[in-house]
């Protein structure tokens, strides 16, 4: 059971960055399909940043340019590197772990708030 905590959210200014942090509880490998997530209350989870099946990445629309994912296998955490925030990227983040196609990881969410 792989436990992730999401870490580095907060209040911040429209325009300015954050930077979130998920550690893994053991060893991730470089075949784990690492993910950002966001939701706000009411709706539904949405994708934010993932890396695929074939390590190369992938972003929301809303998020392209101004946010960037990378991951540190060797220290079993991911970023995501937040920049040019605005309030409609107010919302809980999550990172997931999917891992041999069948096991799917969560964390607690870290809670991101943009004001304007």
């Amino acid at each position: 059971q792989v436990q992730l905590v999401e870490s580095g959210g907060g209040l911040v200014q429209a325009g300015g960055s954050l930077r979130l942090s998920c550690a893994a509880s053991e060893s991730i490998f470089s075949t784990d399909v690492m993910g950002w997530y966001r939701q706000v209350l009411g709706k539904q989870r949405e994708l934010v940043a993932t890396f695929t099946s074939d390590g190369s990445t992938d972003y929301a629309n809303s998020v392209k340019g101004r946010f960037t994912i990378s991951r540190d296998n060797a220290k079993n955490t991911m970023f995501l590197q937040m920049n040019s925030l605005k309030p409609e990227d107010t919302a809980i983040y999550y990172c997931k772990l999917r891992r041999d196609t069948r096991y799917e990881y969560w964390g607690q969410g870290t809670h991101v708030t943009v004001s304007s």
